[in-house]
């Protein structure tokens, strides 16, 4: 199986390059919405981010008042990486959940799309890596654009995160959505036959099928064997 690391920054177009995957037939493994799953009322993350950041965060409902929370981490980097500690097992957990599902089917490709792909440490488990990266003046006014928030509070968003030239440096394909989007599109079509190409020999023998044919392999070595022995035997 290839498992195809998908990364950027906030307001890099990230969602719009996982869409185009999607969109082509390649199952996404979401992140955001395992991190979504991850916090919901009652869940074991949950209790420990309401223990952590108190019950001034919940809704009347009992959900975590999602913007309320990312309004305390993003202005503050003690409590940013608190969260990241108490929720990175829990969607971690998550998301080996979600591929062993799309392995199980059969999926010979799949793209997981982790924001902090690099700070998590979850790189390992993806090759190769794409970053969706932008310039810095175009993902300030992007952000400003959609979010409609002051430069002070895009600025400190954009700075919770890793730098998209620091991740660009480890990726092994950048695409630049810095233009438009008949030239994003471009790029895709060209990441897209890259993703799409035959497995390696190791990939294979992590995908379902290669598992299946080890097996095969395995159980016929022991029957011979065992015929072989029976032969001796007479």
């Amino acid at each position: 199986m290839r498992i195809v690391g998908l990364t950027g920054g906030i307001a890099s177009g990230k969602s719009t390059v996982s869409n185009h995957f999607k969109a082509s037939g390649i199952p996404v493994v979401d992140a955001d919405i395992v991190a979504r799953d991850a916090l919901k009322k009652g869940t074991g993350g949950w209790k420990k981010v309401v223990e952590a950041f108190g019950e001034d965060i919940l809704l009347p409902n009992g959900e975590v008042d999602r913007p309320k929370l990312g309004q305390i981490v993003f202005s503050d980097p003690t409590k940013r990486q608190l969260l990241n500690r108490l929720l990175t097992p829990h969607i971690s957990f998550g998301l080996f959940g979600e591929v062993l599902k799309l392995w199980l089917k059969g999926h010979k490709v799949i793209v997981l799309d982790v924001p902090l792909l690099f700070e998590a440490k979850m790189d390992k488990w993806t090759k190769p890596i794409i970053v969706v990266w932008v310039d810095h003046k175009t993902q300030l006014q992007r952000l400003k654009a959609r979010d409609r928030i002051s430069d002070e509070e895009a600025i400190n968003k954009i700075n919770a995160q890793k730098s998209l030239d620091w991740k660009r440096s480890k990726a092994d394909i950048v695409i630049d959505n810095s233009g438009s989007l008949e030239h994003l599109n471009e790029q895709f079509q060209k990441v897209l036959h890259l993703v799409r190409r035959p497995l390696t020999w190791r990939e294979y023998m992590l995908s379902r099928q290669g598992a299946l044919f080890v097996l095969v392999f395995v159980v016929t070595g022991v029957l011979v064997h065992k015929i072989r022995s029976t032969g001796d035997g007479f």
